[in-house]
């Protein structure tokens, strides 16, 4: 569960990079009632996504040569100059520099050290999601990376986090990580070391969201109805609640999950 949106190095933007805005909308708003609004005949096609007029996720065009449909996770800082310094330093690379976004804030665009894309957000008039945790809404994040000690060395220094090792048994360990100094009650996402056989299927590392949901098996058929599929079919997980990952029709990842009862 999210808790950390609005301390330096949590999760405070969500946004969708899709080669057709218009189905990919559709989509989502079959799956979870979502609305587009648009951002404005300046913005490019981004617009925000919305239930309930409240601001829980964003989708544009996809912007960089090569780059195929994605959530991207952005992560609040105060300062994004200071950032992708600190990326650079601890063997990230900048995929674009802090940028002006208009008078809502700044940004910047960052890959880790094991391939893995994310960005981060430098509020200034808009400070970030309106609605998280709620059904249809982010609730959780995850990295599934090819290097889960490398990752976990870049992120701490880099967006100042703590991370903590969960063993699962069969040698799989399950990190938690999430802003310094707030203890387990703001932990945000997970990060997950690809298996041996993902790995030689030609998996990379890759950040996806978990979307809250009333009922796990009823969201994921109704995103088969609409063109998704099913990469880990829906499961229970004891404390943690039922989750299942798709892919959305343009090839996203995004997982769903029925929290346990707190």
């Amino acid at each position: 569960m999210l808790t950390s949106t609005q301390v330096p190095g949590g999760l405070n933007w969500l946004d969708l990079g899709t080669p057709d805005i218009e189905a990919a909308v559709a989509f989502y708003q079959g799956v979870f009632g979502w609305q587009f609004q648009s951002a404005g005949p300046e913005a490019g096609g981004y617009g925000m996504l919305q239930k309930d007029g409240r601001t829980l996720a964003a989708v544009g065009p996809l912007t960089e040569e090569g780059a195929s449909s994605a959530w991207t996770v952005y992560f609040r800082t105060a300062d994004a100059d200071a950032t992708a310094k600190a990326v650079e330093q601890s063997g990230g690379s900048v995929r674009f520099p802090p940028m002006e976004v208009f008078t809502a804030g700044r940004m910047a665009g960052f890959t880790d050290p094991t391939g893995a894309e994310f960005a981060v957000w430098e509020p200034r008039d808009m400070d970030g999601l309106e609605v998280v945790n709620e059904p249809g809404s982010v609730s959780w994040i995850e990295l599934y990376t090819t290097d889960a000690a490398a990752a976990k060395d870049f992120y701490r220094p880099v967006l100042s986090w703590d991370t903590r090792d969960m063993p699962m048994g069969e040698d799989i360990v399950y990190t938690i990580a999430g802003p310094a100094g707030g203890g387990e009650q703001t932990m945000h996402g997970g990060i997950m070391q690809l298996a041996q056989q993902n790995l030689d299927a030609g998996s990379s590392s890759e950040w996806h969201p978990y979307f809250e949901v009333e009922d796990c098996d009823a969201t994921v058929a109704r995103a088969q109805e609409l063109g998704g599929n099913v990469i880990i079919p829906a499961v229970d997980a004891e404390g943690v609640g039922r989750f299942a990952m798709l892919l959305d029709p343009f090839g996203a990842p995004f997982a769903v999950i029925k929290s346990a009862a707190a």
